[in-house]
């Protein structure tokens, strides 16, 4: 049951508490958070470890703890006020990993600037668009992304480089696979075996395992985090303006999902939190708060922000709904994105590392997607919207030259996986009878 003392967002627990509770929200989604920028920063071709990286990095923490504050603090109707945690967006890996590897990461963050905006404008209408939108197409477009990612997993675990080229005489060796597999038992142990804190930072203390076991295998190099300085300024515009229609669509299209995924979130908090629902303006100041998270974050070179469902299941399990928790889980972010000292060491975490952790989180991502498939009646119909729109998604994706005569926006956005499972899975919700 809910302890009706902190069902009150606005009520804030005494700091001996507050302070803790911050910190396991920030256990919760740390490695979720920097993770997609580490992959994208690959796809781009920057070095493994070396100072892009780290920045790409920083920013990760320091936009989702901003992003975090628009949330919780809110700004007239941006924010729902509520103890919602934004992080770092798994949503956009795979599309921001495919723009900037064929066209760059100014093009990449371009689009994320220009998809936030429209991301934010959504707030004003997320309402009325929801019903393009139910668990069918929600559920598969996700399905699709945690699909999408997981060879690139595989990839990462066995010892492939940062750009996905596979070195012969080490991919796929022992040393990979025992470091990789480490990182998998550890966080599994931890979640299931254990309660309250340690389960909810499973996966980082899993990274932790996998390093130090890297560490005393050589693995491991600290020269970029000796070199690092302790405070740095952020940039404007690191990497320039480029604009391209089809990265921005793709963009686009996956900050729709992004923004119903966050009002799934909000919804849950309040239920949650406080036993009720929540109300059209939360929605939407939660909606307007991912949408600003994401535009400012790419300003400056951070990637999208999205509401973190994991820290969701913290509030229900803990039964304090204060966002001011939250707050500080925030602000601890915020402290993170300015010492690069910290990106440093986070950048020096070795490939195997890092694939042991994201075979689990890619494979919760589909796993998320499959439990908004669950609450679908899978009648006939329903049955071939799944089918040939994940046809569709994943067989273009993995087959691009089946498309290669068509234009070049045209080729990215039908070879982006989640474009063309999203569309088809909307038009034939949308045309296909229901039955009786």
């Amino acid at each position: 049951m809910t302890d009706t003392a902190y069902s009150d967002p606005n009520v804030t627990p005494p700091l001996a508490q507050a302070v803790p509770l911050g910190f396991q929200h920030v256990l919760a989604m740390f490695a979720s958070n920097v993770t997609p920028s580490i992959i994208v920063a690959g796809a781009a071709g920057l070095a493994f470890g070396g100072p892009e990286q780290i920045y790409l990095i920083q920013m990760a923490m320091l936009f989702a703890g901003i992003a975090t504050l628009f949330q919780t603090v809110g700004i007239g109707p941006i924010g729902a006020r509520l103890p919602i945690m934004q992080g770092t967006s798994f949503a956009f890996v795979g599309v921001l990993a495919g723009i900037a590897a064929t066209m760059g990461l100014s093009v990449a963050l371009t689009a994320c600037i220009i998809g936030g905006v429209i991301h934010f404008l959504l707030g004003a209408v997320i309402k009325n668009i929801r019903f393009l939108f139910p668990p069918l197409v929600t559920g598969l477009v996700i399905l699709a992304i945690g699909l999408y990612l997981i060879p690139v997993a595989i990839k990462y675990a066995a010892g492939g480089a940062a750009s996905f080229q596979m070195e012969a005489e080490s991919f796929g060796s022992l040393m990979h696979w025992s470091v990789a597999l480490t990182v998998i038992v550890v966080s599994l142990i931890l979640k299931f075996f254990t309660k309250g804190a340690l389960s909810n930072a499973a996966i980082l203390i899993g990274l932790l395992a996998g390093y130090a076991l890297a560490y005393a295998l050589g693995m491991v190099n600290f020269g970029a985090v000796s070199g690092a300085s302790w405070i740095t300024p952020i940039k404007p515009l690191p990497y320039g303006f480029e604009f391209n229609l089809g990265a921005v669509i793709a963009v686009t299209i996956v900050s729709i999902v992004s923004a119903i995924e966050t009002v799934g979130d909000a919804s849950a908090t309040a239920k949650a939190g406080a036993g009720r629902d929540a109300t059209d303006e939360e929605i939407a100041g939660a909606t307007y708060a991912d949408g600003l998270g994401t535009a400012v974050a790419g300003v400056f070179g951070g990637l999208p922000n999205t509401s973190f469902s994991q820290n969701v299941g913290i509030v229900g399990m803990t039964g304090i709904m204060s966002r001011h928790v939250v707050t500080i889980g925030g602000i601890i972010l915020i402290v993170c994105g300015l010492m690069p000292k910290i990106g440093a060491v986070i950048a020096s975490m070795p490939l195997p590392v890092l694939g042991g952790g994201v075979i689990v989180m890619f494979g919760m991502v589909a796993s998320a997607g499959l439990n908004m498939l669950s609450e679908v009646q899978m009648s006939r119909r329903n049955m071939v919207i799944i089918a040939v729109s994940l046809a569709f998604g994943l067989g273009l994706n993995l087959v691009p030259t089946a498309v290669q005569y068509l234009p070049g926006t045209l080729k990215v956005l039908a070879t982006s996986a989640v474009a063309p499972t999203a569309l088809m899975a909307v038009v034939l919700n949308l045309v296909l009878p229901h039955e009786d």
